[in-house]
């Protein structure tokens, strides 16, 4: 394998010095997922610091470890000593970026970054080898992390970029340089922190500013501020792509269904079929923006298209699955905003069978705005589920509202739900479980997998039994 970082660039990119040499075929942050070969960087945490691991990771095969201050491997010729290890990976980022001559993605939003990301993922490797952020690695460390990790001959790299307060998106976006930026949407995810929907519109608008000369902006039509962010773009000469129902990026014949999604996307004239095997307008919507940002690159985008028909989501991220018990879990629990849980509902309410049980969870980050976000959802839970869980302060409001033939149970926490929906489910049910990452909802969807069939009983019965 070609390595990714010598002695030398390492030394070239950082201002570092390392004794001995260093071939590195990858880049880590964590001992528990590093490979042989990779080059292990010491990051200092609130809780944690990379240098009490650098040992270990020596030990499992690393290359070479970036390491600042005094250490009890100090001469270990492997080390890159350098002055901060947290300024190191962003100089790792700078230099991966510079030396890299394909063409970069960036993808922002309020909701379904990651979700778009990895659809583009699957999209633009079938048109050239890709390389794209992990998981959700789209904060002050995942976005050089991901640069870092990017091989110089690929020929796309896609990088996330996530925000909660004001001022994060502009130094990352410095960093990546996108040649094309996508804004999935604008809406209230971390309002608390923001304080408005202009003022995320205006947190976002700083990935636009950072393009390339000759980018392209692919932005939602419609959306809070996105016609300030377009209008400033265009004045300096940037191309703006609007996406969405009616836009020069549109959608057409949507037919939504449980389990998956067709439609027809117009790609300013060019009419393709799109199936997802993922149930949603909110999805259809991502695979649209996928879409208009392969047209920005001037790729094939009907093999772009017909890639997504492989698209799966991930876990939390709309994946549905089977239960032990005979039922099946739509598994949103990575995540939540009034947007993502709204769109979450009315996937729930198209599946035809069975009782809709929505498992609900606090919304963070929203300050002043929890309790009008929480209750704003009160129509959508009404119309879409059968029976209603929730779990925290906020999701207990909510459910203190709703119809006493829609309650199921309310609980302090996930920890306290979980044996509460567990118990209650029978063969048949749809359940949908969705929450912000904070309100730890993967406990329900895990206590839901381990949970064996129980009997029906009369005692069990709710609203929804005819279903």
């Amino acid at each position: 394998m070609i390595a990714l970082w010598t002695r030398d660039t390492l030394q070239q990119a950082t201002g570092g010095a390392a004794r001995g040499p260093i071939e590195a075929t990858g880049v880590s942050i964590d001992t528990r997922s590093l490979q042989p070969g990779d080059l292990f960087v010491a990051l200092v945490g609130d809780s944690s610091d990379g240098h009490a691991h650098v040992a270990q990771a020596l030990q499992r095969g690393a290359a070479g470890a970036v390491v600042h201050g005094k250490s009890g491997l100090r001469d270990d010729p492997r080390l890159l000593h350098v002055a901060d290890t947290r300024m190191a990976l962003t100089d790792l980022g700078r230099y991966a970026r510079a030396r890299f001559r394909g063409e970069v993605v960036a993808i922002t939003g309020s909701v379904g970054k990651t979700t778009t990301k990895e659809m583009l993922r699957t999209a633009l490797s079938a048109l050239g080898p890709t390389h794209a952020a992990s998981g959700s690695h789209n904060n002050h460390w995942g976005v050089p992390l991901t640069l870092a990790r990017l091989d110089p001959s690929a020929s796309f790299c896609i990088a996330e970029i996530g925000m909660n307060h004001p001022g994060e998106i502009a130094p990352l976006a410095a960093l990546v340089r996108p040649d094309v930026a996508v804004i999935t949407t604008i809406a209230a995810s971390h309002i608390g922190h923001m304080g408005s929907l202009d003022a995320i519109a205006v947190e976002k608008g700083a990935l636009v500013e950072a393009l390339r000369p000759g980018g392209v902006a692919v932005l939602p039509a419609g959306a809070t501020g996105i016609e300030r962010i377009a209008s400033r773009a265009e004045a300096a000469g940037i191309r703006v792509l609007r996406f969405g129902e009616g836009a020069a990026i549109g959608l057409h014949d949507l037919l939504l269904q449980a389990n998956d999604t067709d439609y027809v996307a117009d790609l300013e004239g060019q009419r393709l079929s799109v199936h997802l095997a993922a149930p949603g307008r909110h999805m259809a919507m991502n695979a649209l923006a996928c879409l208009a940002a392969v047209h920005a690159l001037g790729g094939d985008v009907a093999r772009a298209a017909e890639a997504l028909s492989g698209f799966r989501p991930g876990d939390g991220r709309g994946a549905v699955r089977a239960l032990p018990v005979g039922a099946s879990l739509l598994d949103e629990s990575y995540n939540a905003s009034g947007a993502s849980v709204r769109a979450a509902l009315e996937v729930l309410s198209r599946f035809p069978t069975g009782r809709r049980v929505a498992v609900l969870g606090d919304m963070l980050e929203l300050g002043d705005f929890a309790t009008s976000e929480h209750l704003s959802l009160l129509p959508h839970v009404r119309e879409s589920a059968d029976i209603v869980y929730c779990c925290g302060e906020m999701m207990s409001r909510l459910f203190n509202q709703l119809p006493p033939a829609l309650r199921g149970a309310s609980a302090a926490d996930a920890a306290a739900l979980a044996p509460l929906v567990a118990g209650a489910i029978r063969p048949g049910d749809v359940v949908l479980v969705k929450g912000s990452y904070g309100s730890r909802m993967r406990e329900i969807v895990a206590a839901l997998l381990a949970a064996s069939p129980v009997s029906d009983s009369p005692t069990s019965r709710s609203r929804g039994d005819a279903r």
